[in-house]
C-alpha cells in the first residue's frame, strides 16, 4: 500500500506493508528457528577499520550473528554484526544476499552494526566516487566485501538446514548501573559540552549521566523450557577505545561471547538510539575502566537472562515501512558542499572520505529506505537506520507506553546521524555528521508509529 504523508514544509513518500501471522493453542510449535554466526574480521593491511585504519592486530574476531524465524513458509531474518556501520549499496549487499540464502525476500531481512570503532564503517557507493577522482587510499576492498559477504550467505544457508521448534518467548527488561550517559552534556551555566566515549577530562566526567534510556531489553526464545537463543538491545555508543589498528568487538562483543560461553546459550546484541548516548562518564579510556564497563554490561545481560519468565508463543509478525529522508540543503552540506572537499586534494583524508558517503547520501536520497518491526507476542523490536539520538528510542516506547519495545538502530548508515530538530539550533557534534534535513525528526517518528501503530 503507497501512501503519501504530507509533513509540513514537505512531503515524503511512506510505503508500509503490515505482515501478520497469529496462531492459536492448537498450532502452537509451528514457530522454528536456526541461529549463524560467521567471522567478518578484515585481513591484516586489508580492507580498512572504521574510515582508513589498516588492521594490524585483531584483538577478537569480529562475527556476524543472527537469527532465522520461520512460520509456515514465511522467514524473518535479524543479523548483527560487530562492524562500525554499513551504508547504501554495501549495506544493500549483506541483506540481498542473506535474504537469498535464507529463502525470503530482502524486505524481511534486518541487518544492523554495533557501531564499535574497531571495525569497518564501509560504503561502496562512496569508494566509487572516491576512485572516480583517483583518490590514493583504500576504503573500501570490494573483493573482500563479497568474499565475505558470501561467507556470511554460506552461514545462513548451512542454518536453514538446521531449524529447532521454539514455542516460548521472554521479554525482559532490567537496568544498566553506570555504563551509558549523554554525549551532549551541559555545565552548571547551561554550555553544552561534548562528552566523548573516551573522556579523560574529570570535570566533564562529574556533569550529570543526563537523558539516557537505562534499561537493557532482552528477548528469549525457548522450546519446552531450553533456551534457543537470547537477543539483547541496549542504547550507548558501544567503544572504549578507538583509533588505533586493534579489531575488536569491544565491550559489547566481550560481555556477549562471556555470557555465551557461560550459559551455553547463543547470544546476539544490538546497539538502540545511541546517537548521541556514550560512555565517556564512566571511562577515562584504560584498560581498567574497559574491564569495569564489560562487567558492568554483562552483569546486567546476565540479570536480564536470570529473570526470564517464559511465555507460549501466540503471535508472530513482521512490519515493514519504506521511507525517503530529505537532504541536507543549507551551506556546507549540500551535495555540492561536499563534493568540493571529496576533491580536495589538500584536505585531511578522512574528510574526505566522510565527504564521499555524503555526496553518497545525496545521489540516494529519492531512493527508500526500509524500516521494519517484529513483533513476537506483546512485543515489538524496531529496526531502525542511521545512527539515531536516543530521542527515537524512547519516542517509540511512548507510542505503546504499556508494551516490550527494543529497538536495533544502525541499519543502513546512508544517513549518517538522525538528530531532532532542536540539536540543530543548540549545536553540539550529531548535527555536524548528519546528511539529512532537521525535518527528518517528523519523518522517522512518523514512520515508527505506523510501524507500531498499523
Amino acid at each position: 500500500m503507497l501512501r503519501r504523508v504530507m509533513l509540513a514544509p514537505f512531503s515524503v513518500w511512506i510505503c508500509s506493508c503490515a505482515l501478520a501471522f497469529v496462531s492459536s493453542a492448537d498450532s502452537l510449535g509451528h514457530f522454528r528457528l536456526a541461529t549463524f554466526s560467521c567471522n567478518v574480521t578484515p585481513p591484516v593491511d586489508g580492507h580498512p577499520l572504521i574510515w582508513l585504519a589498516p588492521v594490524k592486530v585483531v584483538e577478537t574476531p569480529l562475527l556476524a550473528k543472527g537469527v532465522i524465524l520461520e512460520e509456515g513458509s514465511d522467514r524473518y531474518v535479524v543479523c548483527s554484526l560487530d562492524w562500525c556501520g554499513l551504508s547504501n549499496s554495501s549495506h544493500e549487499l549483506f541483506v540481498k544476499k542473506i535474504a537469498e540464502a535464507a529463502g525470503t525476500s530482502p524486505e524481511r531481512v534486518a541487518v544492523h552494526t554495533i557501531h564499535q570503532h574497531t571495525a569497518p564503517y564501509t560504503d561502496g557507493d562512496a569508494q566509487r566516487l572516491l576512485s572516480e577522482i583517483g583518490f590514493p587510499q583504500l576504503y573500501v576492498d570490494f573483493a573482500f566485501l563479497e568474499r565475505v559477504t558470501d561467507q556470511l550467505a554460506e552461514s545462513v544457508r548451512e542454518a536453514c538446514g538446521r531449524f529447532q521448534p521454539f514455542n516460548q518467548v521472554g521479554l525482559t527488561a532490567v537496568k544498566v548501573h553506570q555504563v551509558a550517559a549523554t554525549r551532549r552534556a551541559k555545565t552548571p551555566d547551561g554550555k553544552l559540552v561534548v562528552r566523548y566515549s573516551s573522556c579523560k577530562d574529570p570535570a566533564i566526567r562529574e556533569l550529570p549521566e543526563g537523558r539516557i534510556d537505562p534499561l537493557l531489553r532482552s528477548v528469549t526464545l525457548a522450546h519446552d523450557g531450553r533456551v534457543l537463543v537470547r537477543i539483547h538491545y541496549y542504547a550507548t555508543h558501544p567503544q572504549s577505545f578507538y583509533g588505533d589498528p586493534r579489531a575488536s568487538s569491544d565491550v559489547p562483543g566481550f560481555a556477549r561471547e562471556r555470557l555465551q560461553q557461560e550459559e551455553g546459550v547463543f547470544q546476539i546484541y544490538f546497539t538502540g538510539c545511541a546517537g548521541d548516548v556514550t560512555m565517556g562518564k564512566y571511562n577515562d579510556g584504560s584498560r581498567e575502566a574497559r574491564d569495569v564497563l564489560t562487567e558492568r554490561l554483562y552483569q546486567a545481560m546476565r540479570q536480564a537472562a536470570e529473570s526470564t519468565r517464559l511465555e507460549p508463543v501466540r503471535r508472530l509478525a513482521w512490519r515493514t515501512v519504506q521511507v525517503c529522508f530529505p537532504a541536507r540543503s543549507d551551506p556546507g552540506h549540500t551535495e555540492a558542499d561536499k563534493a568540493t572537499l571529496m576533491r580536495n586534494q589538500q584536505a585531511d583524508p578522512v574528510q574526505r572520505v566522510r565527504a564521499a558517503c555524503a555526496v553518497a547520501f545525496h545521489r540516494r536520497h529519492e531512493k527508500p529506505f526500509t524500516l521494519s518491526c517484529l513483533q513476537v507476542n506483546e512485543g515489538s523490536i524496531v529496526h531502525l537506520p542511521g545512527e539515531c539520538m536516543v530521542e527515537f528510542q524512547l519516542f517509540a516506547q511512548s507510542v505503546l507506553p504499556d508494551k516490550f519495545v527494543a529497538t536495533a538502530a544502525y541499519g543502513d548508515l546512508g544517513t549518517g546521524y538522525i538528530c531532532t530538530e532542536l540539536s540543530y539550533a543548540e549545536g553540539g557534534y550529531e548535527p555536524t555528521a548528519s546528511h539529512l534535513s532537521p525535518e527528518a525528526e517528523g519523518v522517522l517518528k512518523e514512520a515508527i508509529r505506523r510501524l507500531l501503530l498499523p
